[in-house]
């Protein structure tokens, strides 16, 4: 489905959807499974399976039930000019919030397909706009894309959202949807609205997979890099338990344990709602990364395979979650398969 306005609405506006389950995968293989029918403005975008009863506001049935709203893309600054793009300072609205970030744009008539990146962890009181991905950004726009690289929310000079960390974080799977809508509804000659992918890495990755299940066909493709866990709890427990962060205390006495509250926790996690996705997935992971097990990604093609999605999972020798000699082939196989789905 291919919408030019500002407003997305999903299915789990009407209708709920079942559980996804996960399982187990090869050392150093690549793993496929056959394309499942893309949506099309003709029939749903998903096919759930139950009545929906009403959702935790933290949760991503709440999300799925949001009419997200994505406009207003401004450039601002040039922050760079190279004889392949230029680079901008830019802001648009996310469900009521502005959000900033950086874009390039290709050198040469246009209009090019369009890519959002949703980067990996950063501190926020450290970060600064367009940090993130910045390999990316630069090789991706000199191979034709318009690169969108969002700060999220509380980053950069996006606005503050303080409920989002107790919150698991959910806001920036709005800022990414509303990113896209924003592309969309630019008007900007050199934009084609009807070519977006997602690309994400590490956390971002685990962003991408929230939006996939949350609004599914809004993008054509999406790959993610070294993704986090699909469950919530396995990040916290990995993550931030073991450093004595306060939050884990304060997420826990707000929604509860998995054990006190397990339902909140498959609410949160996009492998109970795998049957919705509708795009092509790519994940990339490197078999010696020591900050996101490899076990994640078997874990979630595998949940993938099982619903009948097209999810390709490739794995790479000695890489750690960065990736380092292998980046540049990665890329390869990464252009590859967008050139495949936005062109």
């Amino acid at each position: 489905m291919r919408l030019r306005g500002t407003a997305w609405v999903t299915a789990g506006m009407l209708l709920a959807v079942a559980i996804g389950c996960t399982g187990g995968g090869n050392e150093g293989a690549t793993e496929t499974s056959p394309a499942s029918p893309r949506a099309t403005s003709e029939g749903p975008l998903a096919t759930p399976s139950a009545t929906p009863t009403p959702a935790d506001p933290v949760s991503l049935p709440a999300l799925m039930q949001r009419k997200h709203t994505g406009s207003g893309l401004r450039l601002g600054a040039v922050l760079d000019r190279t004889p392949a793009y230029t680079r901008y300072a830019v802001t648009y609205e996310a469900n009521g919030l502005t959000i900033s970030g950086i874009m390039n744009i290709p050198e040469g008539k246009g209009p090019f397909p369009a890519l959002v990146l949703a980067h990996g962890y950063i501190d926020p009181d450290v970060y600064f706009s367009g940090q993130g991905m910045p390999r990316e950004q630069d090789r991706l726009a000199r191979s034709g894309y318009v690169v969108l690289h969002t700060d999220y929310r509380n980053h950069a000079r996006s606005d503050d959202d303080p409920g989002n960390d107790v919150g698991l974080r959910l806001g920036y799977t709005e800022d990414v949807i509303g990113a896209a809508l924003a592309l969309r509804d630019s008007g900007r000659p050199e934009i084609d609205g009807d070519r977006i992918g997602l690309f994400g890495r590490s956390m971002g990755g685990g962003v991408v997979y929230n939006t996939l299940v949350v609004a599914p066909g809004l993008f054509d493709a999406a790959v993610v890099y070294a993704p986090v866990s699909a469950r919530p709890e396995e990040n916290i427990d990995h993550f931030q338990r073991p450093d004595g962060d306060p939050l884990v205390a304060e997420i826990e006495e707000k929604h509860g344990t998995p054990e006190e509250n397990p339902a909140f926790w498959r609410a949160v996690s996009p492998l109970t709602y795998v049957d919705r996705v509708t795009e092509p997935l790519l994940i990339q992971h490197g078999t010696a990364d020591d900050t996101c097990p490899l076990t994640w990604s078997r874990q979630v093609a595998a949940a993938f395979e099982k619903a009948g999605k097209d999810v390709e999972l490739r794995t790479h020798a000695g890489e750690g979650h960065t990736f380092g000699p292998r980046w540049p082939a990665s890329m390869d196989i990464t252009e590859a398969f967008f050139a495949r789905h936005l062109r």
